[in-house]
């Protein structure tokens, strides 16, 4: 019996014999403070000395209250969040629409949520929805990113 693709699409992948298998829906989270010394340490790997970042009177003519944190440095969190639950993990592509400015000193929940899976050459290449919120909900960074994980179970 062949069931209608509207249906399928509403299959979840889960595993009776392991709970510990990556799912369709699970969410990782793990949240973050950036300081002062992460945005220098950061500039001098990636060259990115933008004034923004640094000095107030730019941020303010930009229109931000204070200097901002680098959206690549916020990005960064996702591909840790992934490798933190599996080792391994071959990153490779990422899309972001940054939402709102993130200041020095904010709490950030990064989160990752799995949106769709399929085997890859013995691997599983996995889409998930990428997200960063501050103050419990709201968002500032929001994407997804494709990984190759080595297996689905968790670490």
């Amino acid at each position: 019996m062949t069931l209608p693709s509207r249906l399928v699409k509403s299959f979840k992948f889960c595993s009776i014999i392991n709970p510990n298998f990556l799912k369709l829906g699970d969410t990782f989270k793990q949240t973050r403070v950036f300081s002062m010394p992460h945005l220098l340490d950061y500039s001098k790997v990636s060259l990115d000395f933008n004034p923004l970042h640094f000095d107030a009177d730019c941020a303010l003519t930009a229109g931000f209250q204070h200097p901002i944190v680098h959206g690549m440095l916020l990005a960064s969190l996702f591909p840790r969040i992934i490798s933190s639950h599996f080792p391994g993990a071959v990153y490779l592509s990422q899309n972001l629409q940054f939402k709102q400015p993130v200041y020095i000193g904010e709490e950030i929940c990064g989160e990752v949520e799995a949106i769709s899976m399929r085997d890859f050459k013995k691997k599983h290449l996995v889409k998930f929805s990428t997200r960063c919120f501050k103050q419990d909900s709201l968002l500032v960074l929001d994407g997804e990113a494709m990984a190759i994980l080595p297996t689905l179970q968790l670490e």
